[in-house]
């Protein structure tokens, strides 16, 4: 049988799985590592940690098997500064650092809404662009120094001995690169502080990319970031979409154009492929099992109990759980904002402080889809939902009734890697598209509830911005 191994860098986690032509998952693995915070609001990881990690899932995997080629798949917007034998010259910044607030005043006073939005996105923390600013600013003696400035995936391929390179899906979420004509773009390189010769040749997601040395030589291909990845794995096609969640969330739209969006409140980047072979329209949620899962930890309660609590039904009584801890960006697009709960009274009791937290994150979720629609990208009549956040009945239901969408729940857990293998295989969407093995339709007397709850969280948001 001939196979193809796929591996997504994760933010905490690197999976590896043996996938066939079709897309069938053989043998998967998974191992994880640390997100490091030396100061508020950084987030930082070790690139060696994930080398190691890579080594024990693909290791985990290939025992026994030889496929022909592997993909790489990878979190998005971080960077990986590094010297010319690929060393890095300190921890990567990942996409949830948020230490260049300076940076992005700067850039959006610097760049019109209209030029940012040909970079895809508006100016925020965490991706390629205001990090390196605040490495030039801060730690110029690394700039000094630096080589090469890699995205994860990238960094990670050529660290394992494969050729220096990106793709187009990653090179958009750099707040670098055009998004329309796929190539740098000199005043964002420049604004930035970059020398162009820093940053790698933007090639086809599928094209070659060497050897490398995961037991034993395996030709490699260049990958493409992880929600790229995904809609391949899932076989999607443009007019096509879908909601994950996760630690965050996406909801992501399939365009057949490079429609940018001049409001600023989603992002734009290239499918997998080569330049121009097509774009996707996102609504990034960074605040969903991340709230979720610090709200909890201060009940000292675990998932299964607030579930039970949300199985009794989302109540008008119930507080109203703003969950916002770290900044958002869809649709506000704003760092500093932090949770709250609203509501509380005499007779609020435990479940009903539970059920706020995980209606507030379908609330976020719902903001984000409302926002990717206004933005002239439509979902589909049934949205794929996929994501490790997705499995309770209960909670499908809930971001059923909050978006207004009919859901069609994919059991394609992992599609990030999938899509990564299938990369390897030649291919830059699968020939089999993934099927919903249910369709949970939204009931209009809950949606109304959700809806009157959203305005209250939404106000609750914009007074907390008008108090800064």
């Amino acid at each position: 049988m001939v196979t193809f191994l796929g591996i997504d860098l994760g933010t905490g986690s690197v999976k590896a799985a043996i996938v066939d032509a079709d897309g069938k998952v053989l043998a998967e693995s998974a191992r994880g590592y640390r997100v490091d915070a030396p100061r508020p609001g950084w987030a930082e990881s070790d690139p060696a940690t994930w080398l190691a990690a890579v080594r024990q899932a693909a290791g985990a995997v290939l025992a026994g098997a030889r496929p022909e080629v592997v993909g790489f798949s990878g979190q998005m917007h971080g960077i990986v500064v590094t010297d010319e034998n690929l060393r890095p010259l300190r921890p990567a910044i990942l996409w949830a650092d948020a230490r260049s607030m300076q940076q992005v005043h700067s850039m959006a006073q610097r760049f019109s809404a209209t030029e940012l939005a040909a970079l895809g996105s508006p100016a925020v923390p965490g991706f390629a662009a205001t990090s390196v600013a605040w490495l030039y600013a801060n730690e110029p003696e690394v700039m000094a120094r630096a080589h090469y400035v890699l995205q994860p995936k990238d960094w990670l391929r050529a660290a394992l001995g494969g050729d220096v390179a990106t793709d187009p899906s990653d090179a958009t979420g750099t707040l670098l690169c055009d998004v329309v004509t796929g190539s740098w773009s000199p005043a964002a390189v420049e604004w930035a502080g970059l020398a162009p010769h820093l940053l790698p040749q933007i090639i086809n997601s599928n094209a070659p990319a060497g050897v490398v040395d995961i037991g034993g030589g395996l030709p490699a291909v260049v990958g493409a970031a992880d929600t790229a990845c995904a809609l391949a794995g899932l076989g999607l096609q443009p007019g096509d979409g879908f909601i994950a969640v996760g630690t965050g969330s996406q909801v992501v739209s399939v365009l057949t154009d490079p429609v940018v969006d001049e409001t600023l409140v989603t992002h734009t980047f290239a499918t997998a492929g080569g330049v121009g072979a097509g774009w996707l329209r996102i609504g990034a949620v960074q605040n969903a099992g991340l709230s979720l899962t610090a709200a909890l930890g201060w009940f000292g309660a675990d998932v299964a109990e607030a579930v039970a609590a949300l199985r009794e039904g989302v109540k008008a009584s119930d507080p109203i759980y703003v969950p916002y801890l770290a900044g958002e960006r869809t649709p506000f697009m704003d760092a500093d904002l932090r949770g709250s709960w609203h509501g509380i009274g005499l007779s609020t009791d435990r479940p009903a402080m539970l059920r706020s937290v995980i209606e507030g994150v379908a609330q976020a979720v719902a903001l984000a889809t409302t926002a990717v629609g206004a933005s002239g990208t439509p979902l589909p009549e049934v949205v794929p939902l996929v994501g490790g956040g997705t499995h309770d009945l209960a909670f499908q239901q809930l971001l059923a009734d909050a978006t207004g969408c009919a859901l069609g729940v994919v059991e394609v857990p992992n599609a990030a890697v999938v899509g990564a293998a299938l990369l390897a295989a030649g291919k830059v969407r699968a020939d089999v598209r993934a099927r919903p093995s249910s369709v949970v339709e939204p009931n209009e007397t809950a949606m109304g509830l959700l809806a009157q709850r959203r305005e209250t969280m939404i106000g609750l948001v914009q007074l907390q911005q008008v108090a800064k």
